[in-house]
């Protein structure tokens, strides 16, 4: 189950979950997803690595030809042909699980993937460079651009329309109402 043989590694994986453990006794697993499990649902591969380790070419990699997928629970369980039963699927927990960024469902109007806005370049709407946005958090009430500019200096922008006044993914280009002072 690991790529060879035909089967090559995506160079756009992202990670999406970790496997919590079996789900029945047909070999399905449950994955508790990052956030939301629409891709999860979307992909028919997902590709699982042990916790421990970075993203690389790897005989660690598994490939998880996706059967059939559900939502349960605030989780994502799964069957797929590559495990036929619970000792399987037991074998596979803590896992982290990964999926093609091409297997994304497109986003609706004014949404976006986390992953696609990190890089991205931060301006206020004086022109002012802010910095890059190097990840996101969430609190509960929205999510927070987590932005580093020069000098290693962060800045934490509320993700909301009062401050976030355009967002160009192609670009890589974000404008916020937000001071350099802040």
């Amino acid at each position: 189950m690991c790529p060879g043989a035909g089967t090559t590694l995506p160079d756009d994986l992202v990670e999406v979950g970790y496997v919590g453990g079996a789900y029945g006794i047909r070999g399905w697993i449950k994955v508790q997803p990052h956030g939301e499990a629409d891709a999860l649902l979307n992909a028919r591969t997902w590709w699982l690595k042990p916790a421990a380790g970075a993203v690389e070419v790897s005989t660690d990699w598994r490939v998880f030809p996706v059967g059939t997928s559900r939502e349960h629970s605030g989780t994502v369980v799964a069957g797929s042909p590559a495990v036929p039963d619970r000792n399987v699927a037991e074998a596979l927990r803590g896992c982290v699980v990964w999926v093609s960024r091409a297997d994304f469902p497109a986003p609706d109007d004014d949404e976006f993937y986390w992953v696609d806005l990190i890089g991205a370049t931060v301006v206020n709407e004086q022109q002012e460079t802010l910095g890059t946005v190097t990840g996101l958090i969430d609190n509960g009430a929205h999510q927070i651009l987590r932005i580093v500019g020069e000098g290693d200096v962060e800045r934490l922008v509320p993700f909301v329309e009062v401050y976030v006044k355009s967002v160009d993914v192609a670009g890589q280009r974000i404008v916020v109402d937000w001071g350099l002072d802040y």
